[in-house]
């Protein structure tokens, strides 16, 4: 198998002081950031996915602001196995050219992780699997918050394990120490 790493919006309006903060972020970005130089030693492609939203009355991810810039601790090499996509929608690869990005690499198999569990990391999940590839997704490398429904509110907690137990179908969800140690 030929594999990439897809890290999906680990940007800075996600972290504290940021306009849309999620729970435990920096503990995602610790094990992004481990699975990351695992990648980069073997001289694996990388896909640093990035939302940018036009609009300036936007709630977050706002063109050309400090929120939008990917988070600097995975700040991308430039160089021809690292790569960044920018996306406008939760998918991350509609209407962009990430699929363009991997059938260039002749890739079959993504590790996934990232930020918003329950939006961008659950969408892009589904649409790779559909597309054909092998997906690990690194469950302890993904954040996303607490949910509202109705007049109770879903703990972010919650909200990671079910979307991480319904991804299943789609992906092998691991820790990223397990996947690792696996290599």
């Amino acid at each position: 198998m030929n594999e990439a790493l897809l890290i999906i919006d680990v940007q800075n309006d996600y972290f504290a002081g940021g306009k849309m903060q999620l729970e435990k972020t920096e503990a995602a970005l610790g094990e992004i950031e481990k699975v990351l130089d695992y990648f980069r030693k073997e001289e694996k492609t990388i896909v640093f996915i990035q939302h940018i939203v036009k609009s300036a009355s936007a709630a977050f991810f706002v063109e050309n602001t400090f929120g939008a810039e990917i988070h600097s601790a995975l700040t991308s090499k430039n160089h021809g196995n690292e790569f960044i996509v920018q996306k406008n929608f939760p998918n991350s690869f509609l209407k962009t050219r990430l699929q363009e990005v991997l059938t260039s690499k002749q890739i079959d198999s993504l590790v996934i992780c990232g930020m918003m569990t329950h939006m961008c990391v659950d969408s892009t999940t589904r649409q790779a699997a559909e597309l054909g590839y092998h997906c690990t997704l690194l469950g302890d490398a993904c954040a996303t918050k607490d949910l509202a429904l109705k007049d109770s509110t879903v703990q972010a907690g919650q909200v990671q394990a079910s979307f991480l137990a319904a991804l299943q179908s789609f992906a092998t969800v691991n820790t990223t120490n397990d996947f690792l140690q696996e290599q």
